[in-house]
């Protein structure tokens, strides 16, 4: 739990609304309070869930802030669906991406 919530709290700058490092349970939102809320449960890391995507306004800046930070990002590139995007995985192995529109 400590990893994780340093992570979204600290790193992608999500607010603490339940829990926190040493809860069994915690719940962050984005820090504009319009993304959904994202539920940490203490116990077995299930990687196979599928992908969260952050939409974010610049999409690069957000790769040089994770990139900075230590971790290993997916290069930014546009795909043909209209969208400048990166992947990366978080401290616990989930699938997130990072998107904006073109």
């Amino acid at each position: 739990m400590t990893n994780s919530v340093r992570f979204y709290r600290d790193v992608l700058r999500m607010e603490i609304i339940y829990g926190g490092e040493v809860g069994y349970f915690s719940s962050l939102r984005t820090e504009d309070g319009n993304g959904p809320i994202l539920n940490l449960e203490q116990g077995r890391s299930v990687t196979d869930w599928g992908r969260l995507i952050f939409y974010v306004t610049d999409v690069d800046a957000q790769w040089t802030h994770l990139n900075e930070r230590g971790f290993d990002p997916g290069i930014p590139q546009d795909a043909a669906w209209g969208e400048r995007y990166f992947h990366m995985l978080d401290p616990d192995g989930h699938e997130l991406s990072f998107a904006r529109p073109l």
